[in-house]
């Protein structure tokens, strides 16, 4: 009997030392696995509750919030000007063509008096050039070729300060970008110094807010830069046109002799 007593302590030591690591295995198992669930449960619930844009707006704090209404508003503004310069340049509104025929019919009958009322009548960037030439026709054609000279340049410099709005709407594009892609990284690394580095959501959040406003400023900067030099090109054309419809108006007054003043006689 002793020796069956000896035989089973001695197998149920056996079976202790080798059932007890496994059966803490198994737990360790099962408490990793119920730490895994409750993980992605909670991970769900965090992408149910947010991580989309509308999260990344109005979760990224008060100066988050104010530079995405600062892009928003910097977009709004850059859409306003494209539209406003876009009708500004257009030939109907630089140069009619009613002003252009009655200017031209004018100046066939060699009517100058007609031709500075039809511009006075139908006021235009054509007109202001025109007028600007028809006041100096009794000093010589080449009074008369500097005059639509800074007439023209003039109204260039109008349309370039209305069209300069959209370049500095897509310079303040990638500024506030970048501002808040600084923002970003604060926010980042606050998250770093306070313990959070094992929060993936936090960290996630603050480098979002960082990706977002990037992108956000590209996308405003781009098609307002894209525009801009689109329509200053298209204005610097029709100002040329202007002067160059100008100067075959002006063409016959070329051979005009200029009286001397004072009824002088010229000297010989």
């Amino acid at each position: 009997m002793s020796k069956i007593k000896k035989s089973m302590l001695a197998f149920a030591l056996v079976a202790g030392s080798v059932l007890a690591p496994m059966a803490v295995q198994a737990q360790g198992l099962e408490t990793a696995d119920g730490e895994a669930v409750s993980a992605d449960a909670s991970k769900s619930s965090t992408n149910k509750k947010g991580g989309g844009f509308y999260d990344i707006v109005f979760g990224s704090g008060i100066v988050g919030m104010l530079l995405w209404f600062a892009l928003f508003g910097d977009g709004i503004l850059a859409i306003y000007f494209c539209v406003d310069c876009s009708i500004l340049i257009k030939p109907e509104k630089l140069m009619p063509q009613r002003l252009i025929d009655q200017v031209q019919k004018a100046m066939g009958e060699g009517d100058i008096v007609a031709a500075m009322e039809a511009c006075q009548n139908t006021p235009s960037a054509m007109s202001n050039i025109l007028l600007a030439a028809f006041q100096h026709v009794e000093e010589g054609f080449d009074v008369i070729q500097e005059a639509v000279n800074a007439a023209s340049d003039l109204e260039q410099e109008k349309l370039m300060q209305r069209l300069t709005w959209i370049s500095v709407c897509s310079n303040l594009g990638p500024s506030l970008g970048l501002l808040g892609t600084v923002q970003g990284m604060i926010l980042t690394f606050q998250a770093l110094s306070s313990g959070a580095a094992g929060d993936a959501s936090a960290l996630a959040a603050s480098i979002g807010q960082a990706l977002w406003t990037t992108a956000g400023g590209l996308i405003v900067s781009i098609p307002s830069i894209t525009a801009f030099y689109s329509l200053r090109n298209n204005a610097n054309r029709r100002i040329l046109r202007m002067t160059a419809v100008t100067m075959e108006f002006l063409n016959g007054l070329r051979n005009v002799e200029v009286a001397p003043e004072d009824g002088g006689e010229m000297p010989a």
